[in-house]
């Protein structure tokens, strides 16, 4: 059976093709009820209508693209057209209404924006500050969103208790059993009157409505759970200005005239305006089908819902929300056609066709075998042709009994099986801070060999502080010594480190709500800041002394990031950048040093800074190393911030403590047969001191660096692979060749974490991609499958956990069910072939039928995990799921409960103690 399931009920638990999803469904027979058994698989129709409705899409908004674009050279020659504000509109203070706001962004109509005014014109007609947002006052928010609409798309409705009642009925064994129903009512009546004719009639009728209520209850509460999942999955945050402070919010809670700040890797929450920012790449691909990524300017200032940053970082002004937006429209489309269903749910379908195949069977011969010991004993009376009540009863029992073989013989309730514990599985790693975003994830997750995780957050608490620095040519204990490090320094060194810091920095310095000083940014951008304000610097007076020219943001391929800015004496231009040590030590040929004054970088010094970078490395400490340079011969802000000829500030080392518990939870990983791997674009060094402390670096085991591992050949890493327990200066690329080799070359079951936009590829790549949920960006989340809330390793641990729990709940309901199924068939068929009579009436079938479909679902496959599922092998990608020794123990228990009802059979008992049969 394993091999004839892999055959033609095998799919992947992502990315299977249309045809292989078509082609298990086509091969699926005697579905009793299709709308419950198919009820959690893709609609593959609707998948392609909306399709079809995303191209058409597509190719109205890329040509709206192209139209616009040459606007641009005839704008000037064009005479705006009138434009009149509805009263509505003006009644309620604003000069702009929703349906135009709607026409500017969506068709990139510059001849509009540039009758309104641009973007300030716009903003002061949306009556929004560009500087302070929107007011915060409750009647004024409330005006807004009645006029121009809420961020929120269309959801189907939920479908009331009464829908799954009905679906229930729908079930073609049922309905036969209920007209079998409504027969023997009429005839037991006529022959034995009212009500001792009825009983029969009404035991099935009353046998079929539990389980049509059962079921009904059973599906109802699923839906519900699901629904609560899909929830949380849509929670997405944005950093918003209102009232003139920055703060989280909800992207529902967007309206026209919000500010929202965009970085890298975030998903454009609603239509809207470029107000600031710097080199700002958007990837449109998800609406317009153009693969090439669109500049975002004051040139081009639009900005789609849906779309994603790739590069830069910038303010933007809300224009269009919820379903006036393009992405809007299409989201409606797009999830009608449903989640892919799981391995395991495609598995047991294949599953329930066979053993529904063989119930037919000895349903059809056990029918004809009680219809031919019926005809045999009336034609030894010579009664033949002479019928009476009581034979039409028992001759339409006889094919009630065969109909309900039919009902129990199919197991309509194992692919359901796999949802319900599936489901449960995710309600309760949403307690243990794991949002599951596909099904597949947690069965899969149970399979995992390898575990490829990222250091800084994951490993680590992500909580950073500045604890040692090497400025001016001096290595200071910065923890101890906390705002005295100031007086230690030159005046001149103080100054150019202040001005690095706090304008070439991703982070923010701001004053909330409350009066109370607020570090935005990464845990790293943080860190950096802090020490700026100890140093005696004030964010905002340095930020407005200088005029910023060309930014460029952290990339995690050349590993640093620059800024260049004017400077206000003499309008000369300076450029400042910071990363990863060693590679902006490379870039620099001076040095500050212990005077503050600038010398050349020599081969002692260029000493002195390594050994000080890895002192700090094999402290554990992730370090950065600071440096400028001042610009001559002009810059344009196309140019690229120069790569070398830099002055060195001095370096800093950051500590991010381990997080409690990681090392046991490595070590429960190594005995359950899961190999964890660091893999991060930090220092070697520091890499392999955060490695041991966890336990993943081992004396056997092999660190290296990215740059290193991506030279070697095919031929080397057949042989290195297995080895590799840390990956340090890793790239994307690096991390997505690595998962790749393991998945392809060495058969490994791989989860990879990731949290930031080039990390997307290898959490594609990987059998489960876990994305970071407070560090990981929207782009890094929506690639992923599982979302781990608290970015904690152990979390990882308890996903897998759920996962073997789910894995082995189903292995165990699966045997339960087709030992009923098995011992309802032999019990039946033989007896109707020895006696010609059945031991199970069609009543007591369906009390079978209920107890093995859902209830049993209910009580085998909500098992909770425990640890002992951790000691444990994983069943890897070859694993059988029903294997040898499961059929061995159906055929077993179907044998010994076989003969415990002949026995009871043969002393004139049924098997629920009933006199006869």
């Amino acid at each position: 059976m394993e091999s004839y399931l892999n055959e033609n009920f095998d799919v992947k638990a992502k990315h299977s093709s249309e045809e292989v999803l078509e082609k298990w469904r086509n091969l699926c027979g005697v579905v009793k009820n299709p709308k419950r058994r198919f009820r959690f698989t893709a609609n593959l129709s609707k998948r392609y209508e909306a399709a079809a409705m995303r191209r058409t899409n597509q190719e109205k908004l890329r040509i709206a693209v192209l139209v616009s674009k040459a606007a641009f050279q005839f704008i000037s020659g064009v005479a705006p057209s009138d434009y009149t504000v509805p009263e509505e509109v003006k009644a309620a203070g604003f000069e702009i209404c929703a349906d135009e706001l709607g026409s500017i962004v969506e068709s990139h109509d510059v001849k509009k924006l540039k009758f309104h005014g641009g973007v300030d014109g716009l903003a002061g007609k949306l009556k929004a500050s560009t500087t302070d947002g929107l007011s915060t006052e409750a009647d004024k928010l409330s005006q807004r969103q009645e006029l121009f609409g809420i961020n929120k798309f269309a959801e189907s409705e939920l479908r009331s208790f009464w829908v799954f009642v009905w679906e229930a009925l729908q079930d073609m064994t049922l309905m036969i059993l209920g007209v079998c129903a409504f027969v023997s009512l009429i005839v037991g009546i006529a022959t034995e009157g009212w009500p001792k004719g009825s009983h029969d009639g009404l035991g099935i009728v009353a046998s079929i409505l539990l389980v049509v209520f059962v079921t009904a209850t059973s599906d109802y509460r699923q839906s519900l759970q699901f629904r609560d999942l899909d929830k949380e999955k849509k929670k997405i945050t944005v950093q918003v200005t209102r009232n003139g402070f920055r703060q989280k919010m909800s992207i529902y809670d967007l309206l026209p005239g919000d500010i929202v700040h965009l970085a890298i890797g975030d998903q454009v929450p609603a239509d809207g305006l470029f107000l600031s920012g710097f080199s700002v790449v958007i990837d449109e691909s998800s609406l317009t089908g153009e693969s090439e990524p669109v500049m975002v300017n004051a040139q081009n200032p639009f900005l789609l819902s849906g779309t994603k940053v790739q590069d830069g970082s910038c303010k933007m002004l809300i224009t269009t929300v919820g379903m006036r937006t393009q992405w809007g429209k299409l989201m409606a489309t797009l999830t009608e056609g449903g989640d892919d269903e799981t391995p395991l749910q495609v598995k047991l379908n294949g599953v329930a066709t066979i053993i529904g195949k063989i119930g037919l069977f000895f349903a059809i011969v056990t029918f004809a075998v009680l219809v031919q010991g019926m005809f045999m004993r009336k034609l030894s009376t010579g009664t033949h042709w002479i019928w009476s009540g009581d034979e039409a009863l028992e001759l339409l029992e006889y094919f009630a009994i065969a109909v309900t073989i039919v009902v129990v013989a199919v197991p309509e309730g194992l692919p359901l099986a796999v949802t319900l514990s599936l489901a449960f599985a995710m309600k309760k790693m949403m307690n243990d801070k794991a949002l599951v975003r596909h099904l597949a994830a947690c069965e899969t997750m149970g399979s995992a060999t390898t575990i490829c995780s990222d250091k800084t957050g994951t490993l680590t608490t992500n909580h950073m502080t500045v604890v040692k620095s090497c400025i001016c040519m001096s290595v200071q204990d910065v923890a101890n010594k906390g705002s005295s490090l100031q007086s230690e320094l030159p005046e001149s060194a103080v100054k150019m480190l202040i001005q690095s810091i706090f304008n070439n920095t991703g982070g923010e310095v701001v004053v909330n709500k409350h009066g109370k000083t607020e570090l935005l940014g990464t845990p790293t951008e943080t860190a950096i800041l802090e020490l700026g304000l100890s140093l005696g610097g004030k964010f905002q007076e340095e930020r407005k002394s200088y005029k910023v020219i060309k930014v460029e943001p952290f990339n995690s391929t050349k590993k640093r990031m620059g800024v260049v800015i004017e400077l206000p004496e003499g309008g000369s231009l300076r450029a400042h950048t910071k990363g990863a040590s060693e590679i902006v030590l490379a870039a620099c040929d001076k040095v500050v040093n212990s005077s503050g004054e600038v010398v050349p970088l020599d081969e002692e010094s260029i000493k002195y800074l390594n050994v000080t970078i890895n002192e700090f490395a094999n402290e554990a400490l992730r370090t950065l190393c600071l440096a400028y340079m001042d610009i001559e011969g002009g810059f344009s802000p196309d140019e690229a911030i120069p790569a070398s000829g830099f002055t060195c500030i001095g370096i800093v080392g950051i500590k991010d403590p381990v997080r409690p518990g990681v090392k046991e939870s490595v070590e429960l990983c190594r005995r359950a047969g899961i190999t964890v791997r660091m893999v991060t674009g930090d220092n070697i060094n520091t890499a392999k001191a955060i490695a041991r402390e966890c336990g993943i670096l081992t004396d056997d085991g092999i660190a290296i660096e990215g740059p290193v591992f991506r030279e070697k050949s095919q031929e080397e890493l057949l042989e290195l692979i297995p080895k590799i327990q840390v990956m340090a200066r890793s790239s994307p690329m690096d991390k997505h060749t690595l998962v790749k080799q393991l998945r392809t070359t060495f058969d490994e079951v791989v989860a990879v974490t990731g949290d930031g936009t080039n990390d997307a590829p290898a959490l594609h790549e990987a059998d489960i991609g876990l994305a970071m949920g407070i560090a990981g960006t929207e782009v890094a989340k929506e690639s992923a499958d599982v979302i781990i809330l608290d970015d904690n390793f152990s979390t990882i641990v308890t996903v897998a956990k759920w996962g073997r729990s789910v894995y082995i709940n189903i292995q165990k309901f699966v045997q339960f069910q087709l030992t009923v199924n098995v011992v309802a068939l032999i019990v039946n068929f033989s007896s109707a072939c020895l006696t010609g009579s059945a031991p199970l009436t069609a009543v007591q079938l369906l009390w079978v039928n209920m107890i093995m479909d859902t209830l049993g679902a209910l009580a085998l496959a909500t098992e909770p995990p425990n640890n002992e599922l951790m000691k444990r092998l994983p069943v890897g990608r070859r694993g059988n799921f029903i294997t040898n020794a499961m059929w061995r123990n159906i055929l077993g228990q179907a044998v010994y409960q076989f003969i415990v009802i002949w026995i009871l059979q043969a002393k004139g008992k049924s098997m629920f103690g009933l006199e006869g049969s």
